[in-house]
């Protein structure tokens, strides 16, 4: 992970300082750059009206928004051409500086901040179901393809502030979803362009999927060009049992009411 790390040289890849070395047989600390404002998923869910957070961290704007997935995408292109495959690309791996400079990272420690995100299958290590592709999830397979569908879904947590993808459902509902094609509901106000974006990004054939340079030209021509938002229902949790019924005509998730789950409660006025 060192040498990999090491070769790394991106303005939107964390930066590796140093190892220092310990005794023998113990794992060495791997010294990284240090980033103001931790990770992307808990700047995000303090910029959600759903969320509780007596942290001053920055406020984001639209433009901010798609700066962030603008950024991501870079590092993620920039990884592409390195033929390095991420496998567990999300919000809670990117971490954020200042100017809201966002950098890809990857380390342990974020299993033990977010361990609900992640779920052993068939005795196999922990695994992010929810980033995760069908062929990943079937297979066990990784690649720069998987790499773009985690990428959709990490779009889909920056425009919906934060939100844990498929919330309300356990991971092995969350397996089941994914083998049957069901994908996220986009987010409430998202751009049209994005919507289509993390579509793109969720073609069940890996062939089908737009490639890293491609999104990455897309949402700088967007950033020149500033699209008007779509209006979503709000995405409610859905029962995988009735696939029929909560699918719209193009198979994505129609909103349900749920009892309110975790950070999703609506504030008192």
């Amino acid at each position: 992970e060192v040498q990999i790390m090491s070769a790394f040289k991106h303005s939107n890849i964390l930066s590796l300082i140093g190892v220092a070395l310990r005794e023998p047989n113990k794992s060495p600390w791997m010294v990284f750059e240090f980033m103001t404002y931790g990770d992307l998923t808990e700047l995000l869910r303090s910029n959600s009206r759903f969320w509780t957070s007596s942290s001053t961290l920055p406020r984001l704007t639209k433009d901010s928004l798609l700066n962030i997935s603008i950024q991501i995408a870079e590092g993620m292109a920039y990884l592409a051409t390195q033929r390095f495959v991420h496998r567990d690309l999300a919000c809670r791996n990117c971490l954020v500086g200042e100017g809201l400079c966002v950098k890809i990272a990857d380390f342990g420690m974020s299993r033990d901040v977010y361990t609900c995100d992640y779920y052993k299958i068939g005795g196999s290590r922990l695994l992010p179901v929810r980033w995760m592709s069908p062929e990943s999830v079937t297979y066990g397979r990784f690649t720069l393809e998987s790499d773009v569908w985690s990428y959709g879904v990490v779009l889909w947590e920056i425009y919906s502030l934060g939100k844990q993808p498929y919330f309300g459902h356990n991971n092995e509902e969350v397996v089941r979803l994914i083998l049957q094609g069901i994908m996220l509901l986009t987010p409430d106000d998202c751009p049209p362009h994005i919507c289509e974006l993390m579509r793109s990004c969720w073609k069940m054939e890996p062939k089908d999927r737009i490639t890293f340079p491609e999104i990455l030209d897309i949402l700088q021509t967007s950033s020149a060009h500033p699209q008007s938002t779509l209006p979503r229902p709000p995405a409610f949790p859905v029962t995988p049992q009735t696939v029929v019924e909560v699918l719209d005509a193009e198979n994505y998730l129609k909103p349900l009411q749920p009892e309110p789950k975790e950070y999703l409660q609506t504030l008192p006025d």
